[in-house]
C-alpha cells in the first residue's frame, strides 16, 4: 500500500529545499516510508556541510559524506547505498543538479550477516507462548513468508481463503505478488474474518470515516474505505488520529503493538537467540530451501527483486530442490 499523505497532510517539512524534497516525493508517489528515509538521510547530508547552502553543495560533499559514514560511523554498504540514493534524488529532483558519477566510490565492505532462524521446532514454541490475534499473525506471517509491514497492511480483500492465496499489494519497492495461505490456518482465518464482519458493522452504524485508502484511489472513489471490502485484516482496537490528514479512524496494528508481542512470547518461551518480527520471514525461506524447494520458487514468494538476496538463505537450509508448500503444515 502506498501511504503518502493525502491533501489534507500537515507536515509538509521545515527549511525550503525539504519543503520542495517533499513536493517532488508526493509528485512521484512514492511510499511514506521512502518519504521518511529520503528526508532522513537528506537532513543528515545537510548537517554534515556546515552550514553550506543547499544550492553550492557537489560531488565533493557527497563523496566526503559518504566516506565518513564508512570510516567513521562504520555502516554497512546496504545503509550507504540507501544514503546515496535520498542524496541524488535531492540532486536531481529539487537542487536539479548532476551529482556526479560514483561508479569509482570505494563503498563500504561489510560481509553480510547470516539471518537469524528459528527451527520448526522453535517456531511451533513461539506461537505456543502467544494467544488471540498476535499468534494467528505471527502463524501467518511465518506461513506465508511476509515482511512486517506487508502483514499488517493485509485488506480483508486480499485474503482468498477459498483458493487459499495472499495477494500483497504494493510490497517493498511497490511491487505486488501472490503468496500462500496454509490449509491448516483456513478455519482461524475464517473465523477471525467474521469477527471482523462486526466491527466493520459497528464502525458503520457510528458513522466513523472509512478506512486510509491509497491516495490515488482515494480521489477517485472518498467513499471506497468504507466497505468491508478494504477494511484491515489487522485493525486496531483503538481509533487512532492520522497525524498527517487529522482524521480519526481505524488504522491497521501498530508494527510497535506486533513487535512488543513478539518480544513477550520470546521471554516466555526462554529463547536464548535475538528474535524479531521478521525472523519468522527468514526461517519461512529457510525451512522451504532445506524441504527441496527450488530457490527461484523461493523468490517469487519473497518477493525478492535479486536473487542474490534469497541466495543468503542457502547459508541456513541444507539443501534445495523442488515443490512449493508453506513450512507451516509441518509444524
Amino acid at each position: 500500500m502506498n501511504d503518502v499523505p493525502t491533501a489534507g497532510a500537515r507536515d509538509l517539512g521545515g527549511p525550503p529545499w525539504e519543503k520542495a524534497l517533499v513536493r517532488r516525493i508526493r509528485e512521484k508517489n512514492l511510499a511514506w516510508t521512502s518519504e521518511k528515509t529520503y528526508r532522513s538521510w537528506c537532513r543528515r547530508f545537510i548537517v554534515s556541510c556546515d552550514g553550506k547552502q543547499p544550492e553550492t553543495l557537489d560531488h565533493a560533499d557527497v563523496r566526503r559524506w559518504l566516506s565518513d559514514l564508512a570510516v567513521k560511523e562504520r555502516v554497512s554498504v546496504s545503509t550507504q547505498s540507501q544514503a546515496l540514493n535520498a542524496v541524488v534524488f535531492l540532486f536531481q529532483e529539487v537542487l536539479k543538479r548532476d551529482p556526479g558519477d560514483f561508479s569509482d566510490f570505494t563503498r563500504a565492505r561489510r560481509g553480510r550477516k547470516a539471518p537469524s532462524v528459528l527451527t520448526q521446532a522453535e517456531c511451533k514454541r513461539l506461537f505456543e507462548a502467544m494467544e488471540g490475534n498476535s499468534r494467528l499473525m505471527a502463524e501467518l506471517m511465518y506461513a506465508a513468508g511476509l515482511r512486517l509491514s506487508e502483514l499488517l497492511r493485509l485488506r480483508v480483500k486480499d485474503v482468498d481463503l477459498e483458493r487459499l492465496q495472499l495477494a500483497v499489494q504494493s510490497g517493498k519497492g511497490g511491487k505486488s505478488r501472490l503468496t500462500m495461505i496454509p490449509p491448516k490456518l483456513e478455519q482461524a482465518l475464517r473465523a477471525h474474518r467474521e469477527r471482523l464482519r462486526e466491527l466493520h458493522a459497528n464502525d458503520r452504524a457510528a458513522c466513523l470515516p472509512g478506512v486510509e485508502l491509497p491516495e490515488a484511489l482515494e480521489r477517485k472513489w472518498p467513499k471506497a474505505g468504507e466497505k468491508f471490502i478494504w477494511f484491515w485484516f489487522w485493525p486496531s482496537r483503538n481509533l487512532m488520529r492520522d497525524h498527517r490528514s487529522g482524521i480519526v479512524r481505524r488504522h491497521h496494528v501498530l508494527d510497535v503493538t506486533f513487535q512488543k508481542a513478539i518480544r513477550e512470547a520470546v521471554e516466555r518461551a526462554g529463547f536464548d537467540k535475538r528474535v524479531s518480527p521478521h525472523t519468522l520471514r527468514h526461517s519461512f525461506a529457510t525451512h522451504l530451501l532445506a524441504s527441496g524447494v527450488g530457490i527461484r520458487d523461493v523468490q517469487d514468494l519473497l518477493g525478492h527483486a535479486d536473487i542474490s538476496t534469497t541466495e543468503i538463505y542457502l547459508h541456513t537450509a541444507k539443501h534445495t530442490g523442488i515443490g512449493v508448500r508453506s513450512p507451516f503444515e509441518s509444524l
